[in-house]
């Protein structure tokens, strides 16, 4: 029997200065992304 993984939750960067630090949001996105296509359900906070 293997358990599988059904939620994740994903914590934000946090407030940034607009048009700074970016990347910090796109790597959350792409996180959520990877994980919405392995049909884990993600909680973003």
């Amino acid at each position: 029997m293997t358990d599988r993984i059904k939620r994740v939750l994903v914590i934000g960067s946090g407030p940034i200065v607009i048009g700074q630090a970016a990347e910090f949001d796109y790597a959350g996105t792409q996180a959520c992304r990877a994980l919405r296509e392995e049909g884990i359900e993600t909680i973003l906070v």
